[in-house]
């Protein structure tokens, strides 16, 4: 037994919509918000950015990018690596706070934080 739907003239036609109706059941839970303390450990290196893009070694002016990737070189290779944890000035550029994070980065710096001061408190919750 057969079965014929349509004429056999007529040109199929496609569907181009996306059926999203599988999609409706996915649940994304995005991740919260953490603020931990700093856990100052000696090994861990501070490395500043002030509002006038100049870069400090724990507290030590690093006068060229070439001394800061020496710096870091010499440290990726440490067992255990030290932490790097990055202060930024409020009014320091982006850039300028970028190149140390990507310095650390091409150099294989495996765990970089930032510092940051927490936020004030206005009345209750």
């Amino acid at each position: 037994m057969s079965m014929t739907v349509g004429s056999p003239d007529a040109e199929d036609d496609l569907v181009s919509d996306i059926n999203t109706t599988p999609l409706v059941d996915v649940m994304v839970e995005l991740p919260k918000e953490r603020n931990q303390p700093t856990q100052t450990k000696p090994e861990n290196i501070v490395i500043a950015v002030n509002k006038d893009g100049d870069v400090f070694w724990n507290n030590q002016l690093v006068a060229e990018e070439r001394m800061l990737l020496n710096k870091l070189r010499e440290v990726a290779v440490r067992q255990p690596q030290p932490e790097i944890h990055i202060r930024g000035d409020k009014e320091a550029r982006y850039e300028s706070i970028g190149r140390v994070v990507f310095a650390c980065q091409r150099i294989g710096i495996l765990k970089i934080g930032f510092i940051t001061e927490p936020p004030a408190r206005t009345g209750s919750f």
